[in-house]
């Protein structure tokens, strides 16, 4: 990076007004700290780049600096940001490229052709399928996904790093000691945590109160989502015993069919029943069959909060993922992205079982702060060998609950809390700042600012000492 301040003709700079958006929202930060624009235009095709190691961007940029298909190694663009009096000109749009990761952007039409004919050969041999045969089929269609570099297996950050990259070179350029956030989640809590049963078959739905008393055990709650048609009887009694022992009911997809985003018009009549079906449960939260997602049809469903994009979705029939640990918002739905890896794809596809790879990604999870969320199907967990791998995953959720301070919740706490920090702001008292706003009691004042080169984040209120110690996991390495 330039740090020069070099003056930059304004005939040569695009003005963006917006360009700091998603930064701001991501930080919930003063608006007076983050000023970016434009240098000169951007080109007119889309391509992928880096903006400092390991972080794969894919948006329009400077000319000639990116490249439209995904061939390593990418042009670093971190180097060709410029300063200009206290104003960062930016060679890429970074609310472009932010949303083209978090909505998947990023996946070629040819991928999702091959992917849509995958998923119709499948859906259409599962009914004359065992659960042997259909593991296969999923084991060859994941054997090229594990070779992919992009997203990063087994946990991609690159929304936080770009992020965080800006709001150093912000410091950077502003001469600034620290910025002034507002700290992720309530009461400072380092990260979060969330726990959702997807429930498929009439065996799954069976194990549900066996599964709430395993849950309770450990003094974890969880959402479970559920299917309205087709797979098993839903009575409103068994809704209430979920609701009345602390657990959440969700919707989930319409029949788990796994064409509900395959023609327009079935859509719309599906999605029509969905919503219903959402009301009658009492149900804020979505989460469709498969985890397949079309966002251009996200606008006609009717609830608050949806889970259906994966952090990284290498093995998923539909690739991707939406590249970050937070939430964030699609329209007005917000959107709770699946972090770690699904139970069913690590015990029939990886063939794996123990809780390693759920431990890396958790702590990949929390070095950013971010939220740790699971699908364990209560499908799968039925035999003694997944329950016991179950049982230690939550025995170490409760260790390190005792050893953390993270926060525990349902879906819909973590939306109401990410809409209420949504509507927050930081204002000027005095010499300090204080945060405003529905919800405030609970919100923490952070700073980020930078120690050796690295960015860090420490709270307001405690000493300066405490919070080095305590935040040395923040840093990044």
């Amino acid at each position: 990076m330039n740090l020069s301040h070099k003056p930059i003709s304004q005939a040569f700079a695009k003005d963006q007004g917006t360009l700091a958006h998603s930064v701001r929202n991501y930080y919930r930060c003063p608006d007076e700290f983050l000023d970016f624009r434009l240098n000169e235009g951007l080109s007119a095709d889309q391509g992928f780049f880096q903006f400092g190691p390991g972080t794969t961007c894919y948006g329009r940029s400077l000319t000639a600096a990116h490249q439209t298909q995904l061939k390593y190694p990418l042009s670093d663009l971190l180097p060709s940001v410029l300063v200009d009096g206290g104003q960062l000109v930016l060679p890429f749009d970074p609310d472009e490229v932010i949303g083209n990761l978090r909505l998947e952007r990023y996946a070629s039409v040819r991928l999702h052709r091959y992917e849509f004919v995958f998923k119709k050969i499948y859906y259409w041999l599962r009914p004359v399928t065992n659960r042997s045969l259909r593991s296969y089929i999923q084991k060859r269609w994941a054997a090229n996904g594990e070779k992919r570099q992009f997203p990063k297996w087994p946990v991609d950050t690159t929304v936080e790093s770009i992020c965080e990259n800006l709001l150093r070179l912000s410091l950077q350029a502003r001469g600034a000691d620290r910025i002034p956030f507002i700290w992720f989640w309530p009461d400072g809590a380092r990260g979060c945590v969330s726990m959702t049963h997807d429930v498929e078959t009439v065996v799954g739905r069976g194990f549900c109160t066996q599964l709430m008393d395993i849950d309770d055990s450990y003094g974890i709650k969880a959402s479970f989502q559920i299917v309205p048609e087709e797979r098993y009887p839903v009575p409103a009694e068994f809704l209430c015993r979920l609701r009345d022992r602390g657990f959440e009911v969700c919707v989930h997809d319409l029949n788990h069919d796994g064409r509900l985003f395959d023609e327009r018009k079935e859509f719309l009549r599906r999605v029509a029943l969905i919503n219903r079906y959402g009301r009658e449960f009492g149900a804020k939260g979505y989460r469709s069959a498969v985890l397949y997602r079309k966002v251009e049809w996200y606008g006609d469903f009717d609830f608050s909060y949806d889970m259906s994009f994966g952090n990284v979705v290498h093995l998923d029939p539909q690739r991707g993922g939406c590249c970050t640990v937070m939430p964030y918002f699609i329209g007005n739905i917000l959107e709770l992205p699946l972090t770690t890896t699904q139970d069913y794809t690590l015990f029939h596809v990886l063939n794996e079982h123990s809780i390693d790879l759920w431990k890396k990604q958790i702590g990949m999870i929390l070095a950013k702060n971010g939220l740790v969320s699971f699908i364990v199907h209560p499908d799968y967990i039925t035999e003694e060998k997944e329950l016991s791998v179950y049982r230690d995953l939550l025995a170490m959720l409760a260790e390190l609950r005792k050893r953390e301070a993270l926060w525990f919740a349902l879906p819909g706490e973590i939306d109401s809390w990410w809409r209420a920090r949504s509507r927050m702001s930081i204002v000027k008292d005095n010499n300090s700042w204080r945060i405003v706003g529905e919800g405030a009691e609970r919100a923490v004042l952070a700073f980020a600012k930078i120690v050796d080169g690295q960015l860090i984040y420490e709270y307001a209120d405690a000493p300066q000492g405490e919070m080095a110690a305590r935040h040395s996991s923040f840093v990044e390495s």
